[in-house]
């Protein structure tokens, strides 16, 4: 009862009904009303007069609220997910075989792409078509029956205009044909081609009478050649056939009728054409119900006709549709397997197993080899990679099992390696192209005789070069497994995934040479980090040995010089300037890491290199511990900052040679393609790196992980400023801090200014030493530069600029003070105004200002030519 109340108050409230059903009616609920009325006939009962019929016809017919008319779009049907690593065909091999649009296409430079540019023609409009039909116009001469007629199929038209299943289209429109020309049996064909192009009709409906639901009218599928019989004849000829005695008909096959002991006696059969009068499909009626002799009239000829007319072009877009759905079907397949073959890009044999399980899975051939070319050789292949259908059973990540490399035919894939083209042969044993067709004619006797052949090449990403061929052999049928060839859709799935095979393979070995290339270059810093560290008796002799002091070295003096000191002697003051700053306390320090890190530093300068060496790099040590010592600037900077410059400066020019980042850049050295900028100090860090890191010369073993970081970075920042290009970028930030009494000390930003500032100030203090010392250095810069000027003369054909050119040594003097004036003494000015013990690198500079600008105004050549 309670049931009963509420259908009742929901009949009342069609309203709030109609509401509640669009915004809680699921798929399932809208598929099951679709299939309760439309999916089912109901028969007639009784014999109403054509306008009665008419209209009861147009009341039953009338839309509901919802329908799958308001649907454009179905869904497909579900499909089930793929389990995970597994190729899984969302497509079966009949609609593979159906011919497509093809997935790949050539280009105006023949090249492959996926992109097509088909073109796309407007659908004309047919506004003679009820004329073709002879139905007359709505609203014609007074004529009664003719306008209900007409009406009447302006409606069975509109019913079935926005179906796009092909199947219930089909089914809709022999109900519609049912009703229009009442005959008792109905079969509807439609044309088809295969992958030859060749065309031929597959039953949608046949032999289907009134009652009969989708379900049973799609159950069967029978297929008809073109041009044979009275479906075929249709079919090619376009032309209708009306025949009152079948058997009277020499194109008529009675064998049907012997088999299902079925009489027939007329037959209407009417081609169905597209809006471009293409013939897409035949609808046969078969036997009248009613009428004189049981056939069939020329109106219900001309009624058929029109309705079909209206019914071709609704057909062909459900088939345009449908084709569609399976393009992206196919193409997702594509997709898929494209997706499978990137998750692997380590390691080439785990990837051409994937590769060659994945073209088997879904092209059901009984092999697939891919072969992978060998970049030193024009005819041979690297590596080979077989695989049969029988191993898909396998994992696909398990070691491939053992083959006979000598049953695989080479020939083919060397063929197609060398045309860049593909090759599709439907029986080997009979192709006379190629020599080697005896080869296959004696392989009959073995266990797999190859038959049929696919082979297409795998380009790379460029597509200007064959990287690997795929073959596949031997074609099967899905369902009895029997041998076929391969035919136009199987070359270009197989193009297509080349594409994305072509893109794997190329990352994949591209990923190996990369994991050589770092193995190599471990095992070269190896050997480099042996070979760059000092040797064990040069180090035991230093530890042992007595360090000098400070004042004895003179290391706290600004006017320091290293000309009378022996490399041995630099090394022990190395030492000793590391423990005077307290560094080999505060940080725990060996003594025996930091005798054999100061060696190993040593023996990373070059002792071929004219200024920029291990002298150069000790003066710049001293310099700073003289600032630190001298210039009291230890007591603003934190124990972990002096341990970063003192090591910045002993390294900022590890394995220079000789020559600055320009020179490097241009002469396209490689280590011009690791670093955008600042090449050399890059190259001075990593050597710094590698020498810290190398046994027996780790100092910063004490550190905490944090403060080991920390110091890596001043390391590094400090180092990339001795770089003069970034000095001039940042130096007008530090002097206008200072300038304005703006500088702060806990600012980290400000500190790393003055550090790098610090790092300059050092890397130039030659220009600060007394005039004699200053001169002697003077003429080691010079050589090396014009060492490089040469250089470019000779390697790179240029001329050198001033500083560097051999033939303008004259003008040495006048480019020193403008080096003074431009790079020397406002840095030496402002360190000056930070802290007055500092001050002697200042009056060193102007001092030695003086001595080249009396020798750029004496122009004495003599002297200048002294320098070098």
């Amino acid at each position: 009862m309670e049931g009963e109340r509420m259908e009742a108050w929901l009949d009342d409230n069609p309203e709030f009904t109609h509401s509640y059903f669009i915004r809680k009616a699921t798929r399932e609920m809208v598929n099951a009303w679709f299939a309760e009325r439309v999916h089912t006939i109901q028969p007639s009962t009784s014999k109403e007069h054509p306008s009665q019929r008419t209209q009861q016809s147009l009341t039953e017919s009338t839309p509901p609220t919802i329908s799958i008319s308001d649907s454009p779009c179905p869904s497909p049907g579900p499909v089930p997910s793929p389990a995970p690593s597994t190729p899984t065909r969302k497509i079966s091999a009949s609609e593979f075989d159906r011919p497509l649009r093809p997935i790949v296409v050539k280009d105006s430079e023949g090249s492959l792409t996926f992109l097509s540019d088909t073109d796309r023609e407007a659908v004309p409009l047919r506004g003679s078509v009820m004329g073709e039909g002879g139905v007359t116009a709505p609203g014609g001469a007074g004529r009664g029956s003719e306008g209900d007629r007409c009406a009447r199929l302006l409606e069975l038209v509109k019913d079935v205009s926005s179906h796009l299943d092909v199947t219930a289209l089909c089914h809709k429109i022999f109900l519609h044909i049912n009703e229009l020309i009442a005959a008792d049996r109905y079969s509807l064909f439609l044309v088809g081609e295969d992958s030859s192009n060749r065309k031929f009709l597959v039953s949608r409906l046949f032999d289907v009478a009134e009652g009969t639901t989708l379900e049973e009218s799609s159950s069967s599928c029978i297929r008809l050649e073109w041009n044979k019989g009275i479906v075929g004849h249709v079919a090619a000829t376009g032309q209708p056939l009306n025949i009152k005695n079948a058997y009277e008909d020499p194109r008529f096959n009675a064998e049907v009728d012997l088999i299902t002991g079925y009489k027939t006696q007329s037959i209407l059969c009417l081609p169905i054409k597209n809006h471009k009068n293409e013939v897409v499909g035949v609808a046969q009626a078969i036997n009248k119900k009613c009428g004189e002799d049981g056939a069939f009239t020329d109106q219900d000829e001309k009624d058929f006709s029109a309705y079909l007319a209206f019914s071709g072009i609704v057909l062909h877009n459900a088939q345009l549709y449908e084709t569609s759905q399976l393009e992206n079907r196919r193409n997702q397949v594509l997709l898929d397997l494209a997706s499978l073959i990137f998750e692997e890009q380590q390691c080439l044999e785990v990837l051409l197993r994937k590769i060659a399980g994945t073209i088997l899975s879904f092209m059901q051939a009984q092999a697939c080899t891919v072969f992978i070319a060998d970049e030193d050789s024009m005819n041979s292949f690297s590596s080979v990679f077989h695989m049969e259908y029988e191993e898909l059973s396998e994992v696909m990540d398990s070691p491939k099992r053992e083959c006979d490399m000598g049953q695989i035919n080479y020939m083919y894939a060397q063929y197609v390696k060398n045309t860049m083209q593909p090759l599709n042969i439907a029986d080997v044993t009979k192709d006379q192209r190629f020599p080697w067709t005896s080869e296959n004619t004696a392989q009959h006797h073995t266990s797999n005789p190859i038959r049929s052949l696919l082979c297409t090449p795998i380009r790379n990403g460029k597509k200007d070069k064959v990287i690997g061929v795929c073959q596949l052999v031997n074609k099967m049928d899905e369902g009895s497994l029997c041998r076929k060839t391969f035919n136009r859709n199987d070359e270009q799935f197989l193009e297509a995934f080349a594409v994305f095979c072509g893109l794997g393979i190329q990352n994949t070995q591209m990923y190996e040479t990369v994991e050589r290339a770092m193995a190599k270059q471990e095992v070269t810093l190896e050997v480099l980090s042996y070979h760059a560290s000092a040797a064990d008796e040069e180090s035991q002799e230093l530890q042992v040995a007595t360090i000098p002091s400070a004042q004895s070295l003179r290391l706290l003096d600004f006017s320091f010089s290293d000309f009378d000191l022996s490399d041995t002697e630099t090394t022990l003051a190395t030492v000793r300037m590391f423990v005077d700053l307290n560094l080999v306390q505060n940080f725990q320090m060996k003594h025996k890491d930091l005798c054999q890190w100061v060696l190993s530093v040593k023996k990373n300068y070059r002792k071929n290199v004219a200024y920029h060496n291990w002298r150069h790099a000790f003066n710049t040590s001293q310099c700073m511990f003289t600032l630190l010592k001298s210039g009291r600037l230890q007591n603003y900077l934190s124990d972990l900052e002096v341990l970063a410059l003192m090591i910045a400066t002993l390294c900022h020019d590890l394995d220079h040679r000789g020559v600055n980042n320009s020179y490097i850049q241009r002469s396209d050295h490689p280590l011009a393609q690791l670093y955008c900028h600042s090449t050399m100090e890059h190259h001075h860090f990593d050597q710094c790196l590698m020498i810290l890191n190398s046994p027996g010369n780790q100092i910063l073993s004490g550190l905490s992980l944090d403060e080991y970081k920390a110091t890596l970075k001043m390391i590094e920042r400090a180092i990339l400023a001795t770089d003069l290009a970034l000095y001039m970028k940042r130096r007008g930030e530090f002097f206008e801090l200072t300038k304005n009494n703006q500088f702060v000390w806990q600012d980290d930003h400000h500190r790393e200014l003055l550090r790098s500032m610090l790092m300059t100030a050092c890397d130039i203090s030659a220009i600060t030493k007394p005039w004699p010392v200053q001169k002697r250095i003077a003429e080691l810069v010079a050589t090396e530069f014009f060492e490089q000027g040469d250089k470019e003369r000779r390697e790179l054909n240029i001329i050198p600029s001033d500083l560097m050119n051999r033939e303008k040594r004259d003008k040495i003097p006048s480019m020193q003070v403008s080096f003074i004036d431009a790079i020397c003494t406002q840095l030496y000015e402002t360190l000056a105004g930070m802290s007055e013990f500092c001050s002697p690198l200042l009056e060193g500079c102007q001092k030695n200002r003086q001595h080249w600008k009396r020798l750029a105004e004496e122009g004495d050549k003599d002297s200048v030519n002294g320098l070098v």
